[in-house]
């Protein structure tokens, strides 16, 4: 299984606690993001951290463990699918997720009920996919 984090989840996994962190270690997949995914980190930086109640040099180790995991993709590498996206998509703001997860024959994980909307690629809730977890599907 392929699956495009979105930014919300790539926060989330920074609670140690989250149950979005507990399926990131569980899940067999492998994990992608785009690379503009990572300014959107410095950008809610100190709320991340207090939401992550960690502290800095913990939040740094665990930031690092986490990007080790992810392959983050530059625009050009789906720039070609972004106006398909566009145009499937209410909030244009979600495109270079969908966009990535099409040039990459991807899922995409998000709990934005909005994504589910377009029919280009599979949008999984961290909910579907505890449940999947569960039923041994992932």
């Amino acid at each position: 299984m392929r699956l495009i984090l979105d930014n919300n989840i790539l926060f989330s996994l920074m609670n140690p606690k989250s149950s979005s962190s507990y399926l990131f270690s569980l899940i067999k997949a492998e994990f992608l993001a785009p690379e503009f995914i990572k300014s959107e980190f410095d950008k809610y930086r100190k709320s991340c951290i207090s939401k992550s109640s960690l502290s800095e040099d913990e939040f740094e180790m665990r930031l690092s463990s986490i990007e080790s995991s992810i392959k983050f993709s530059k625009v050009s590498e789906y720039e070609s699918f972004l106006k398909k996206a566009e145009n499937k998509l209410s909030d244009p703001d979600d495109a270079d997720f969908l966009a990535l997860a099409i040039s990459t024959k991807a899922s995409i994980w998000s709990n934005d009920p909005h994504l589910k909307k377009q029919s280009l690629v599979d949008v999984f809730t961290t909910n579907e996919l505890v449940q999947m977890l569960l039923k041994g599907e992932i």
